[in-house]
């Protein structure tokens, strides 16, 4: 039976931790909750074969060598490796004034950057990277998302998400649809507090959830921790069964597995166990607990659920949209790339 049965016991749980090496204690909570997933960040990074060791170290705690492991891989101003480690990449932004000069350059641009992602990432042992960002970015909107946008419309950002996408896969890893159903109007960083956006639903409908429908047949989405008041004015996206149902999956379209943006950012109130219950409740299937704070940790873990009914079905269906990277030859993609980017 594979990874399906040991998957069908994992948690509906990804988890990050505190530093560079796995601590006896969080070996211990880990092979206890049996997350399904894990997340990187910059905290986690010291060198390529310290992060290789901490990859495998995490698969084997909780017994499943093909746990997806996840970082936010962007470019630009969101990148968790950083020189001398990984090259520094373009933003989002600087890929869409490229494709303004010549749509057939930003769209190659991007399909490379993120076969380049794939390059650095998938040796180590991390098999998601959290892009494409496909926020519309509106006036007044939070910088928050800002150069992270590939474009201020959302043909752009939708033609230019699809190449990302379709760069990583090549490289055998998987993307992350993010921040379904768009971030793009928010006026306040998630971060820190809960923005409300007025716009019309009509008017959310024809640009800000535009992208993610072009995209709704990728194997993942990451939620916005935002209220849209003509929707739902009580609950933020992530913790709205009426946003999930009527929005994301009925609209949008999307049938991927559905995981909460991180747990912890302050959009959201209450408890951990609260806030970890509400996710669920709303319908995702996933929730993300990114800090590594082990109490934090502790409370999440108690409320979510083990993978099960559709839940379960989305999470086999991501493993089974894993494939292996095709033939590229990476320095000619990287010359062909900086090639790319210094024309623009």
């Amino acid at each position: 039976m594979g990874y399906h049965w040991r998957m069908s016991e994992s948690k509906a749980v990804i988890f990050g931790c505190a530093g560079p090496e796995l601590t006896s204690d969080e070996a211990a909570l880990f092979a206890e909750h049996r997350p399904w997933g894990f997340i990187l960040f910059g905290r986690n990074i010291v060198s390529l074969s310290q992060v290789s060791d901490l990859t495998a170290s995490l698969r084997a705690c909780i017994g499943r060598p093909d746990a997806p492991v996840l970082i936010d891989q962007e470019g630009g101003r969101v990148q968790r490796f950083k020189p001398p480690l990984v090259p520094q990449y373009p933003s989002g932004a600087d890929l869409g004034a490229l494709y303004r000069a010549s749509p057939e350059a930003g769209l190659r641009a991007t399909w490379i950057m993120s076969r380049l992602h794939a390059f650095d990432l998938l040796p180590l042992g991390i098999t998601v990277n959290c892009l494409p960002v496909l926020d519309v970015p509106a006036p007044g909107g939070h910088e928050v998302i800002g150069s992270r946008a590939y474009g201020i419309t959302p043909d752009v950002v939708a033609a230019l998400g699809a190449a990302a996408c379709e760069g990583l896969k090549a490289g055998g890893m998987l993307p992350v649809i993010k921040h379904i159903p768009g971030h793009g109007r928010a006026g306040a960083d998630t971060h820190h507090e809960l923005p409300r956006v007025d716009a019309s639903r009509s008017e959310l409908s024809s640009r800000d959830f535009a992208p993610f429908k072009a995209l709704a047949g990728e194997a993942m989405a990451m939620s916005a921790h935002v209220v849209y008041t003509d929707i739902d004015p009580d609950h933020p996206a992530t913790t709205s069964r009426r946003v999930v149902d009527q929005v994301i999956r009925a609209e949008i379209g999307f049938d991927g597995l559905l995981m909460s943006d991180d747990v912890s950012m302050n959009a959201l109130s209450g408890d951990f166990a609260a806030r970890a219950g509400a996710i669920f409740a709303a319908g995702c299937d996933v929730t993300l607990h990114c800090n590594g704070d082990r109490a934090e940790m502790e409370a999440v873990a108690s409320v979510t659920p083990v993978l099960s009914g559709d839940s379960l079905r989305r999470a086999k269906a991501v493993m089974a949209a894993f494939r292996m990277p095709d033939g590229s030859d990476e320095a000619a993609l990287r010359d062909e790339f900086e090639g790319l980017m210094a024309a623009s």
